[in-house]
């Protein structure tokens, strides 16, 4: 019979350690995450202005430098709003979702890929699902979360931008402003401005592919189930190309959803 016992160490004191192989892959693994306790985001990203990152990106992107002012905490609100709409859906695969793989995202501006609407489908009709009602109920989800957090983002980018035009109606009569000041605030508004367009055409990225994926089930796997994703599609449509605040454009981008 072949010996399956473990092998066995003696450590300086004499005593006798035995150390299962299981043990020394997992510690090894443990080793060489790079970010937290078992892979999960870093804790040093977990700060209040862990999406701060999100206005100096969008300004960058078209060669406009940001803002040194602090953030409020409604702009602050503003940009922990804006990454759940600007993250692709199931842009990670489900054990970096559930590990943490908190990554900074480029533009639209910055992006030179051209936007492909059938990712999301393709890669909703080809992972693996227990029947295709399951995929059905897992595209109504995604639109649903979207439905949810188009309310408080925008809620949010009201009263930032309502205050922004204040700010500028107010620069004009600050005594002593600084050329620096100035150049701030001017970049700050640019920044909030930039951020809600960002967010715009990311939900419009998005029905353009929620459509197409609705499309695919429909030809592969008709279900009754479509006519609840085709109405919380057309909700979330509707909502998008009513905005409740207009941002005022710092440059124009067409964003073309066709793929």
């Amino acid at each position: 019979m072949p010996d399956r016992r473990f092998p066995i160490w003696r450590s300086r004191s004499g005593r006798r350690s035995s150390i299962s192989l299981s043990l020394v892959f997992a510690t090894a693994a443990l080793g060489g995450c790079s970010g937290g306790d078992l892979g999960r985001t870093r804790q040093d990203f977990l700060n209040d202005d862990m999406h701060r990152w999100i206005g100096a990106e969008v300004t960058s992107s078209i060669g406009l430098r940001a803002s040194q002012f602090q953030l409020t905490d409604g702009e602050r609100l503003l940009r922990d709003l804006a990454y759940p709409l600007i993250e692709p859906p199931h842009s990670r695969p489900a054990w970096k979702t559930v590990f943490g793989d908190y990554k900074p995202l480029p533009s639209p501006w910055r992006q030179q890929v051209v936007f492909d609407r059938t990712t999301y489908g393709r890669t909703l009709i080809d992972e693996p699902h227990r029947s295709h009602s399951s995929r059905y109920a897992q595209l109504i989800e995604d639109v649903r979360d979207d439905i949810t957090r188009f309310e408080p983002f925008f809620a949010a980018a009201v009263r930032v931008i309502d205050l922004d035009r204040k700010r500028s109606a107010s620069l004009a009569h600050i005594s002593q402003l600084s050329p620096r000041e100035h150049a701030d605030a001017v970049a700050r508004m640019q920044e909030n401005s930039l951020i809600v367009q960002w967010v715009q055409q990311c939900l419009e990225r998005r029905i353009s592919s929620y459509r197409w994926a609705l499309e695919r089930l429909v030809l592969q796997a008709p279900d009754t189930m479509a006519a609840d994703a085709d109405r919380l599609i057309g909700e979330l449509a509707a909502q998008t190309a009513n905005p409740p605040v207009a941002a005022q454009p710092v440059m124009s981008a067409a964003v073309s959803a066709r793929g």
